[in-house]
């Protein structure tokens, strides 16, 4: 499986478990570490340890494992590496926080395909709602 393919069906079962601000990041121009960056958030530790999980069933329902998982037990910032793809699923404050989107602005952001997109759309955190 090549890793556009990987990073769309990661991004899939994210936002299956209601992944907020979704973004995916395209590294491999700018960086020896992966192809591709997902960036997403949960509204709560148990969210965030939702997503994760999901995220190593599904794919390991088809033959692909992590080559590591760190972070699962806290729920605060939990890292995936899937080699080409990295998926960093955090707890909202923790990734505002840290910020990777801004340390990775340089590198271009991917437009995902329907019905992604509007999955993205749909779940995004505003400023309001954490009021």
């Amino acid at each position: 499986m090549g890793s556009w393919e990987k990073a769309l069906l990661l991004s899939q079962f994210a936002l299956e478990k209601k992944a907020y601000d979704l973004v995916l990041i395209e590294v491999r121009e700018v960086s020896s570490i992966a192809d591709y960056f997902i960036i997403c958030s949960g509204r709560s530790d148990r969210q965030v340890q939702s997503i994760a999980r999901g995220l190593d069933e599904n794919l390991g329902n088809m033959g692909i494992s992590p080559l590591s998982i760190e972070g699962l037990t806290r729920g605060q910032w939990v890292l995936m590496d899937y080699s080409d793809v990295i998926v960093h699923v955090f707890y909202q404050p923790v990734r505002e926080f840290y910020d990777l989107e801004e340390l990775w602005a340089h590198a271009p952001r991917v437009e995902l395909p329907e019905p992604y997109s509007t999955l993205v759309n749909q779940f995004r955190i505003t400023t309001e709602s954490l009021s």
